[in-house]
This record gives structure tokens, C-alpha cells and sequence, in this order.
């Protein structure tokens, strides 16, 4: 296929009037592909071409509403009641239980650190097998220590700071 100027100028024609690529190589036929047009505007460096009168704007898919919070991040109860009881679709992490419903796991007590005396307190080159391997304090302060107690069944820690380690999940009493 060979470029004419007469299909030379009937593709800057077609395309100052706004047709596509792909109805301009119908137009002109004889083996002429989208590309070709395409390659040819480039190289001819046509300027932008005018919107067709004819083409209707395309229709968007209207985006779901995002609920609105309140000053507080509250979601209204409506909005709530609405959300909660939507199909879920896809991934449901982040579903909104209702409330009540939500099964919370209690947080195990706080227990206070146990002390160490200062003579039984250990340093990072005096760790071994037989010592808890448990930090205190800052790392970054002087007074930052081990815990140097007999550890528990081949753990790293002694027994009290692998209850503090190794605790399950206890699930909230209804």
C-alpha cells in the first residue's frame, strides 16, 4: 500500500473532521490498517483533530457513596444499620459487625515486671543457654538489662516472661 497525496490529503481530511483512526483506514480501504493511519498522522504531525459533533459522551458508572462520619469518625445509625446489614461481596476483613456481635479478645492483665536484684542482672555478653533471654528497660539508657533467670523448657525465657510471651487468646465472655 502506497501513500498518494490524494489519500494523503483525504486521511487530513478525515482526520481534521474528527474521525477515528479505525473508520479513517475503512474510509480509505486497500489494505489500510488503524496503525497505518495512526503512524502516518504521526509522521505528517498532524495537530489534534476536533471533537465529532456525533459522538455522545460516554456514560459513567455512578461510584458508590462513602458514609459520612461525624466530627467524632461516628457513623450515623442509620448509615451503620444499612451498612451492616448490605451483602458483603469480596473480601469481608473490614465488615462493620453489628453492635454486640463482635467477639473481642480480652487483654491478658497487666503484670508488673518482676524485679531483678542489680548483682543477678545481665548484660548482652553474659547470655547463654541456661539464662532468660528477656529485655528490660531502654537499650539506649545505662540502666538496660536482662532478665538472667533459669529459662522454661528450652525457651529462651524463664517462666514468668514466657507466660508474658506465649499467652493464647482468651475470647470475651458473653
Amino acid at each position: 500500500m502506497a501513500w498518494t497525496d490524494d489519500r494523503v490529503e483525504l486521511l487530513k481530511k478525515l482526520w481534521m473532521e474528527g474521525l477515528s483512526a479505525s473508520q479513517i483506514a475503512a474510509i480509505l480501504g486497500e489494505g489500510v490498517t488503524r496503525n497505518a493511519v495512526i503512524g502516518k498522522v504521526h509522521r505528517l504531525k498532524l495537530s489534534g483533530r476536533v471533537k465529532p459533533a456525533s459522538t455522545a459522551p460516554r456514560a459513567r458508572k455512578p461510584r458508590p457513596s462513602i458514609p459520612k462520619r461525624s466530627a467524632s469518625g461516628a457513623m450515623s445509625g442509620a448509615v451503620r444499620r444499612h451498612l451492616t446489614n448490605a451483602p458483603m461481596i469480596g473480601a469481608t476483613a473490614l465488615k462493620i459487625q453489628p453492635e454486640g456481635s463482635a467477639e473481642i479478645a480480652a487483654a491478658p492483665e497487666q503484670v508488673a515486671e518482676i524485679y531483678i536484684e542489680p548483682e543477678n542482672r545481665l548484660d548482652l555478653l553474659s547470655l547463654n543457654e541456661q539464662t532468660c533471654k528477656w529485655p528490660i528497660g531502654d537499650p539506649m539508657t545505662d540502666d538496660f538489662y536482662f532478665c538472667g533467670q533459669e529459662p522454661n523448657d528450652n525457651k529462651p525465657y524463664c517462666e514468668f516472661h514466657s507466660r508474658r510471651a506465649y499467652h493464647t487468646m482468651d475470647r470475651k465472655r458473653r
